[in-house]
């Protein structure tokens, strides 16, 4: 049993030691999102399947980490929150051994399974924790470590996933995490297990849990499957639709009507919760979609390797590293909506400055968006996590990190399954406008065949240059709308970050 909810602040060598426990586990987790994607081919061929079957290994982490991130809060209150997070470290190692070591498809798919199931209340722990253990005044800065770590973690997954593939093998991008996860827990635990949260023996909501399996299991496969199916065209996609909107229905009305729920929506009668719930989940949605769709374009249509996609999508962790650390500590001083606004202006700005990019851009061109919005990225999480727990207790600061994650990461998948639906759709009607004006013999196609020709390249070949060079085009086209579009998102965000109380100038205004 424990101790205090809210025990005296840890300083010095040990707050550091805590920081830099937690970190590492919130990063490990977070780039296990994504180091897998661009390994996937070779996954498949590796084990006899095809590249479709294989995006299990994307899926079933996904879905099974979209509906334990939900539970956090509830285990918290009945284990402990330093208990759990040292088993969740453990466990997670432990099923990225297994993974290195998986012998089949079926054996990798249960495998990540438990990898993802362990790592969602691992997260919302590790940022729980950190608030709780900092001192007031300084939980900016805890927020700002954290945010950092969310933030660059899915930049160098697949850099990093790309590079071991390449040079090691891919069972290497899950056997990394097991000394990682070693120190992770080790650490933590050395550090805070005299400082154990208070325990509650709440009743077990089995028909909750049951309800977020349903509901938000049937969403995340709806969501990673839909394009491959062909959305609201198939009966499988229109029955999951189905499934997850009677599930998520009746687990809001059963939540709201019992003592001990698994998950705690009545955060969403708290003002701020609401107000930056609604901002972190479509803000990092637009975010997000950038994200997904930059690297996409290059490798798809321009040929950039995997790695020199990731190199292209990186630099948006420069300005972040760099101000994050200094942002932090000054938070409790200044209004933090104007921050926050600060932040969406900028994302706005890199978003509508990459509608301008072209098929001839080189990589400054490319990459210098990116650096510019990791101004914004510095201005973005870690306002929006102070100003909601600014009005929280300790006691809820599990339910309430493990509510905004779920958030963050729906707003995540909906952003992928959206963007990538588009730019396919709308390059499609784009190819169908250009194709129009690309008619034989006009001058504009004389003028083509002649710089080809030039470069020795006629007849068909030739012909299948133009086609690509309108593919291209096309595409480009596509993802500078989509990029125009995430630009208005953030722009109409900045209503609602309006609509949020001031956080009072003081330090102990991040604690209560």
């Amino acid at each position: 049993m424990t101790d205090a909810v809210s025990p005296t602040p840890l300083r010095g060598w040990p707050l550091l030691l805590v920081t830099f426990g937690l970190s590492v586990a919130t990063f490990m987790e977070v780039l296990d999102i994504t180091v897998a994607n661009v390994s996937l081919p070779t996954i498949a061929g590796d084990l006899a399947v095809s590249s479709t079957q294989g995006t299990w290994v994307i899926t079933g982490y996904g879905v099974a980490n979209a509906i334990t991130v939900l539970l956090a809060g509830w285990l918290s209150r009945r284990f402990g929150e330093v208990r759990m997070f040292t088993l969740c470290a453990l466990s997670f190692g432990a099923a990225s051994f297994l993974c290195g070591w998986a012998w089949s498809l079926p054996a990798l798919v249960t495998f990540r399974v438990v990898q993802g199931a362990v790592a969602g209340p691992m997260v919302t722990m590790a940022q729980s924790l950190l608030l709780r253990n900092y001192p007031p005044e300084r939980r900016g800065l805890a927020m700002a470590v954290w945010g950092m770590t969310v933030i660059v973690a899915p930049l160098v997954g697949p850099i990093l996933g790309g590079y071991i593939t390449d040079n090691f093998s891919w069972q290497w991008i899950f056997l990394i995490n097991v000394p990682i996860a070693a120190i992770a827990a080790t650490t933590v635990w050395q550090t805070l297990h005299r400082r154990e949260t208070e325990r509650q023996r709440v009743p077990v909501d089995y028909i909750g849990f049951l309800l977020v399996v349903i509901g938000v299991g049937a969403l995340q496969i709806l969501l990673d499957k839909g394009k491959e199916l062909d959305w609201f065209e198939s009966n499988t996609i229109i029955a999951l639709a189905a499934v997850s909107a009677v599930g998520l229905s009746t687990l809001v009305i059963w939540e709201l009507g019992e003592r001990a729920p698994v998950v705690n929506l009545r955060l969403f009668l708290i003002r701020n919760f609401t107000v930056s719930a609604t901002v972190i989940a479509f803000g990092f949605a637009a975010m997000f979609g950038s994200i997904v769709l930059m690297p996409l374009f290059l490798q798809t249509q321009l040929d950039y390797t995997a790695t020199w996609a990731g190199l292209v999508v990186a630099p948006v962790g420069i300005l972040s590293l760099l101000l994050t650390p200094l942002l932090g500590p000054a938070l409790p001083r200044v209004n933090l909506r104007i921050v926050i606004t600060a932040s969406m202006v900028i994302f706005a700005a890199a978003s509508f400055w990459r509608a301008t990019l072209t098929t001839g851009a080189d990589y400054l061109h490319l990459a210098a968006p990116q650096v510019l919005q990791g101004l914004a990225v510095a201005c973005f999480f870690t306002p929006l996590i102070v100003q909601y727990t600014a009005e929280l207790p300790p006691s809820l600061f599990a339910s309430a990190s493990s509510l905004m994650n779920f958030m963050r990461m729906l707003g995540g998948s909906v952003a992928t399954s959206i963007v990538t639906t588009l730019w396919d759709r709308r390059a499609a009607l784009h190819q169908t406008t250009l194709v129009e004006h690309v008619v034989a013999g006009s001058s504009a196609v004389n003028d083509t065949l002649g710089v080809l020709a030039a470069r020795g390249i006629s007849g068909p070949a030739a012909r299948a240059a133009i086609a690509r060079s309108v593919s291209q085009q096309a595409y480009m086209l596509s993802a500078d709308e989509i990029f125009a579009w995430t630009g208005m998102v953030f722009l109409a965000l900045i209503a609602v970050v309006w609509c949020a109380r001031p956080v009072r100038p003081r330090g102990a205004a991040v604690g209560h």
